[in-house]
């Protein structure tokens, strides 16, 4: 009798362990079917978007620069010789590297508008939009600072605001188009480039970028003031451009390439000595192709 009930013990003991083990294994395996996947197992998780240095569309928008404005003939817009999406081969443009010179009339839209400022931008993105491109250019911001007034000038944060309003709309549109980012000109350094010339500043008078080129012979305090006040604005609209760009994963700026490259008199148009000629259209459309091919962003 002894011996069977202790044998009763002994069996009821491994049971019970075999019990424990079967739930402690369970456990630690995470047996159970409606457990959530580990942090960091990759189940569902989705990669991030990656840069095509090869877009095969591309869509622009902006101001004169883009349309070539003063480019071709005084007081017009020359499309065909635009750095982002012009066909005039000794321009070479974006669109141009990208596709090939036969593309470009099919796969190219240009959407800038002479005279823009960055409130524009929104509604020639929903246009731009409707094609689904590959990518998208953009620039503007020159029309912001080249006020009448120094003091009329777009504010930093309404500026800011509208860019960002501008490529939420792109994305709820078109949420896999590339866009590219143009730094705003060195306004001042056009001026440093004119101002010695009797004829360009004649042509200045004519109303052209005041806030900057108002009295471009000036040295006194007020103008020095009113000139660097210009400036210093456009740096801020390239910082905002920048930290903005940077909220999105397919947005790239250019790190400033535009704002910093020495634009010599020779690449301005002789119409107004102010906007890019075909030369300026070409080094604007080297510089968009090398950031646009490049394997990481600009620095």
């Amino acid at each position: 009798m002894r011996t069977t009930a202790a044998r009763r013990r002994v069996r009821r003991t491994v049971t019970g362990a075999g019990v424990a083990v079967a739930v402690l294994a369970a456990t630690v395996t995470g047996c159970d079917d409606g457990a959530a996947p580990a942090k960091g197992s990759g189940r569902g998780a989705q990669p991030k978007p990656r840069w095509n240095p090869a877009p095969t569309s591309v869509a622009a928008v902006g101001d004169s620069i883009t349309r070539g404005f003063d480019a071709c003939s005084v007081l017009a817009d020359c499309p065909e010789v635009s750095w982002a999406t012009g066909s005039d081969p000794a321009v070479n443009s974006l669109a141009a590297r990208l596709l090939g010179g036969a593309q470009v009339p099919e796969r190219s839209w240009n959407y800038a508008v002479t005279g823009s400022r960055m409130a524009d931008l929104p509604g020639q993105l929903t246009e731009a939009a409707e094609h689904k491109p590959g990518l998208v250019t953009v620039m503007v911001g020159s029309n912001d600072a080249c006020r009448p007034t120094a003091s009329s000038m777009t504010p930093v944060a309404e500026f800011r605001a509208e860019f960002e309003q501008a490529l939420k709309g792109l994305r709820a549109a078109s949420p896999a188009s590339q866009v590219y980012v143009s730094s705003v000109p060195d306004l001042q350094r056009l001026w440093e480039q004119g101002k010695d010339s009797p004829m360009v500043r004649q042509v200045w008078k004519l109303g052209i970028c005041q806030s900057m080129l108002a009295e471009p012979l000036s040295a006194d305090a007020e103008a020095t003031a009113r000139r660097e006040k210009v400036r210093a604005r456009v740096v801020e609209y390239n910082e905002a451009l920048r930290q903005v760009c940077a909220q999105d994963e397919l947005c790239r700026y250019d790190g400033g390439a535009v704002f910093q490259y020495p634009f010599a008199a020779d690449q301005l148009s002789h119409w107004d000595w102010f906007h890019p000629g075909r030369d300026g259209q070409a080094r604007l459309a080297e510089l968009a192709h090398r950031q646009v091919t490049a394997a990481q962003p600009p620095r």
